[in-house]
């Protein structure tokens, strides 16, 4: 029971003097001493990267090999194992393949002889005369650019459609007829029918 007016006391023994508090590493733990006499250096182990398997490569060979349904396939897989080639390398401190130059390749020499004789205006000019002749052709196959083509409203202008005869008929109740109360037709008094 907590005492009147007073908090209640939670408290919980203490191990003993040989408790030791946080973990406890048996063969690195030498104290201070240890700590600044040495470093503990850690080697380097060679680490080979696993690349992810390359399935465009084993179902294009496992087509050539004649695979038609899915077990087939499966079973091509499971034996035939294609990796993915590593691309980078030479990120990952790997040697370089012989023969292999990096940078831009050189561009071509300048043939000198060709400049001092205008050979370039020479090929250009042939050039133009060659696309000259195509477009020539190809607008005689088209026809002038003056001329107009044919459409729907110039047949229309020269060939026009031929009158509508106007046709007198009528529906018979919109016909004028004699009412039938009238003695004659001098009274002219004509009704619509209905």
């Amino acid at each position: 029971q907590p005492e009147l007016g007073k908090p209640m006391r939670n408290c919980y023994s203490l191990p003993g003097p040989d408790f030791t508090y946080g973990m406890y590493m048996h063969k690195r733990d030498g104290g201070v001493a240890e700590a600044i006499g040495h470093w503990d250096s850690v080697k380097a182990k060679p680490h080979k990267r696993v690349m992810p398997r390359d399935f465009v490569a084993m179902g294009r060979a496992a087509v050539d090999e004649g695979c038609t349904t899915a077990r087939e396939f499966a079973l091509y897989y499971k034996y035939m194992d294609i990796r993915c080639k590593d691309k980078g390398i030479l990120r990952y401190g790997g040697k370089a393949p012989p023969g292999m130059t990096f940078g831009r390749p050189p561009r071509p020499s300048t043939p000198f002889f060709d400049i001092m004789q205008h050979r370039f205006k020479e090929l250009w000019m042939e050039e133009q005369r060659a696309r000259t002749k195509v477009q020539y052709v190809v607008k005689k196959k088209v026809g002038t650019i003056g001329e107009v083509r044919e459409n729907r409203t110039t047949f229309l202008r020269t060939h026009p459609l031929p009158a509508k005869e106007e046709s007198f008929w009528h529906l018979q109740r919109f016909e004028k007829v004699w009412a039938p109360h009238s003695p004659s037709p001098d009274q002219s008094q004509l009704f619509w029918a209905s």
